[in-house]
This record gives structure tokens, sequence and C-alpha cells, in this order.
């Protein structure tokens, strides 16, 4: 007699909704794929992302931040010391939150047990693989779908039952005017187990701007594309929105011209509003923080705005502003002082607080 076989009827299956760590690039319990050229700024928005979620930080378009948590990073290619650390330093994170697998003589691969174990050892969230090329082991043939199928679908179940964002940063191939599909490193089968795929490149004529588009949203609408910037004097800065296509991105020929307001743009334009109805603010972060938030229309937290007031203070200047933050009896305290020539032509269109709820919520003078 022939054994049944097992089957499932759907009317047993309990729909769910699809938890993000980053909506819509970065489900949990999914495997997303961060692919582009070699040196096009991969690694470093990964680890800029990696910083706002160990700080509990308000990732771009997100209305609200989650609670800082433990994320995975693996490397192959860049040295933990000179590199990664250093990087992580300029991006702000929160280093103990930050963990590696210590590999020791046997080499890390995606169907090693070990990624699942450091997981669930360390509560990470997030778990980075960088390049993917590195951890496939010694026995897969990257190019043979045949071999790269079962691996990643042992790698996506863990992701699953883990339910821990899963990144694979990868490179793509040299060849133009190709589909971005296809400019992919070996088999397509990469591609279709992940569940998003982001593609990371720079413009022709301004190298210093970066954009990352989404070639592929299996959980949620495509998403706008991401803008940063990456220079030699302020490092990483967010850089707002744009409507790129990915072949925009692949050909370096994307136009950020009609972009959204950049995050450092919105948030000088609200410090300005702050000082619409007095010569200067003193006050907490989180005072700061309650008073800006009807102006930026995202979630801030206090922690970062501190840091965020002093990258934009050269900028805050040619509006007439000073920013200063300082100690006082223990507590942070940021200072804002208008000068008499103050220049809004900037913010001319951003709607200034209530002067009545600035008002009450203002911190007296120290």
């Amino acid at each position: 007699m022939k054994k049944e076989v097992p089957i499932t009827s759907m009317s047993d299956i309990e729909a769910k909704a699809v938890d993000w760590l980053w909506y819509p690039y970065i489900p949990l319990g999914k495997i997303t794929i961060i692919q582009g050229d070699p040196g096009e700024g991969k690694t470093t928005f990964v680890l800029a992302v990696i910083a706002a979620l160990t700080q509990g930080e308000t990732l771009p378009g997100c209305s609200y931040a989650m609670e800082p948590m433990n994320v995975i990073y693996q490397t192959a290619e860049d040295g933990l010391a000179d590199t990664i650390k250093p990087r992580l330093v300029a991006a702000g994170a929160d280093f103990s939150r930050v963990k590696v697998i210590e590999e020791g003589s046997r080499e890390l691969t995606l169907v090693d047990e070990r990624l699942e174990q450091a997981i669930r050892q360390t509560g990470a969230r997030l778990i980075v693989l960088d390049p993917i090329q590195a951890y496939l082991g010694s026995c897969v043939d990257m190019h043979r779908a045949n071999e790269v199928r079962p691996v990643m679908k042992r790698l996506a179940d863990m992701a699953e039952r883990t339910d821990c964002a899963v990144v694979l940063v990868g490179h793509i191939n040299k060849a133009q005017g190709m589909k971005a599909s296809y400019r992919r490193l070996g088999s397509i089968d990469f591609l279709a187990a992940a569940r998003s795929v982001l593609v990371v490149g720079r413009l022709k004529n301004e190298p210093e701007v970066r954009v990352v588009a989404q070639s592929k949203s299996s959980l949620a609408p495509e998403a706008r594309s991401i803008v940063f910037t990456l220079t030699s004097e302020q490092g990483f800065q967010w850089g707002g929105f744009c409507d790129a296509t990915v072949d925009d991105v692949l050909s370096g020929t994307c136009d950020v011209q009609s972009a959204d307001v950049s995050a450092g743009s919105v948030l000088r334009c609200a410090l300005d509003a702050v000082l619409r109805d007095r010569d200067r603010f003193i006050g907490t972060p989180t005072e700061l923080v309650e008073h800006i938030g009807t102006v930026i229309g995202e979630a801030i937290s206090p922690k970062k705005i501190s840091r965020e007031v002093l990258q934009t203070a050269a900028a805050l200047a040619e509006l007439g502003i000073t920013a200063t933050c300082r100690r006082s009896n223990g507590k942070r305290l940021i200072e804002l002082r208008r000068a008499d020539s103050a220049d809004y032509s900037e913010c001319q269109n951003i709607d200034p607080i209530d002067p009545a709820a600035a008002q009450q919520a203002r911190c007296p003078p120290a």
C-alpha cells in the first residue's frame, strides 16, 4: 500500500502581515539583496543603516523609530579594525550592539548552523553577509542554479524561523545595456529567493551623489529611490528621495534635481521655524524634538538631534543661525541663536510652529 502524501489545505493556513525592519526596503524574516558595482558605496550604505538601527534612530521615510537592536555584520573583504570600525564611528553606531561571528578555522557559509545560533544568542534582528560570494562555500558554483537554489532555500527558511532580516551584499557584472536582473553575478536564483533587491550606483556628473533604487519588491509596492552623498569632508549624509529608476542608477544618469528636500535641508527649515517667534532657543534635545516634530513630519530621536544639529551647523550659519551643544548641570543643552542677517528664502514654504504651542513648550534661558 502506497504511503499517503502529506497535504495541507489553505483553509488551515492563518494569514499574517509582513513585519518590516525598514518599510518597504528590508522585511523581517526574509532575504534582501543589495548590489552594485565595486566602490559605489554599498557597504557604507549598509553601515549607515546599521548605525541607525543600533541607536534606535528613524530611517528615511519611516514614521517611527524602532527600539535599539543588535545586528550581526560579517565581512570577508574589509578589515574590522582599520575599515569597518572607523566607518561605524563616523556613522555614530552603538558598537556594543554590532556583533561579529568569530569564524576560527572553519569558514562561515550561508547554510552554516552558526548563523541561526548567533541570531538566537544575540537576539539580532538583522544579519548582513558582505559579500555574498564569500559565503557560498567551496562546494557551490554560484553560476549553477541547481546548486544555488537549495542554499538560498535553506537561508530563507532560517530567516523565517528566526524572524531576522538577512541582507546579502553583492557585486554586479560590468556588462552595459542589460536589464538589472541580468547584471548580477551568478545564478538568477539569488534574486529569485530575495523578497527585496536594492541597487546602488553613483551619478557620472556628480560622483559624490549616490542613489539606491529598488529593482524587486515582492511584499510591498516598489519604493522611491533613496539619495545619499559620500564625501571626504562630511562622509555619509542622507539626501532624501527621487524618482530615478534602476536603469538610471546603473547608467549613472539619474536626475536628482527633482528629489524631495533632503533630510538636512528639512531639519534646517525646522530649526529656522523654531526661531521665528524668538531670538534664541535653549533646551534639551527632547524639548527641541517636541518643537520640530510638527514641521519635519516624522519622528526623530533626541539622541540623533544633537548630532544632526552639529552636522548642519555650517548650513544653519548661512541662514543666520548659530547652533551650539553644551552641558549644564549634567544635562545636554542645544542653543539656537538668531543673527540679524538671516536669510529665510530657503524655508519660505515651510509652515512655522504654532506660536502659542511653541511658547508653552519653550525652555527658559539658562
